[in-house]
């Protein structure tokens, strides 16, 4: 496969409609759209204001249209003794797919975990995605079939942290 010719840029505000709409587009993909409840104000506020994550464009070489994004923010390990670099989204439109972007996006965030002298480089997949799997497995990731994912939505999580 020939890499494609690509710029990887950090998002800036004026890109919220893009990142959110790419958000979107992979909760419809993933088959989660009912969690899908944000809105461009909320992320602008935790992308930009309160920089809970970051977030990276992905555009072919001498092309403004964006063809894909990652966001990431750091996480730690207690076994590594330092912070890791988590991947919580990671999306190319469909007719970009399979032609190496999602690649390049996967060892530019390693570059970034490596000079940041993180531990690891994590996140999930969910396990019908065959071709993701498979480009994961390519790059010499290894899969956690061992854990689980736990997870409190805000309505349990507001009612654990009432409960007694």
């Amino acid at each position: 496969m020939v890499k494609p010719k690509i710029t990887i840029t950090p998002a800036t505000p004026n890109d919220i409609h893009t990142i959110y709409d790419f958000i979107h587009e992979m909760a419809i993909y993933e088959k989660c759209e009912e969690d899908f409840v944000t809105d461009e104000k909320t992320l602008y506020t935790s992308l930009f204001e309160q920089h809970a994550a970051e977030c990276l464009l992905i555009r072919e070489d001498g092309c403004d249209s964006v063809v894909g994004f990652a966001i990431f923010f750091h996480n730690f390990s207690t076994f590594v003794g330092r912070r890791g670099l988590y991947i919580e989204e990671l999306y190319i439109v469909p007719e970009k797919r399979g032609k190496g972007y999602g690649t390049a996006m996967l060892h530019h965030l390693a570059q970034i975990a490596v000079e940041r002298n993180c531990g690891r480089m994590e996140w999930i997949c969910i396990d019908w995605n065959e071709p993701a799997l498979s480009v994961y497995r390519s790059i010499g990731a290894i899969p956690m079939d061992e854990w689980t994912i736990q997870r409190m939505n805000e309505q349990t999580l507001k009612q654990f942290a009432q409960s007694e």
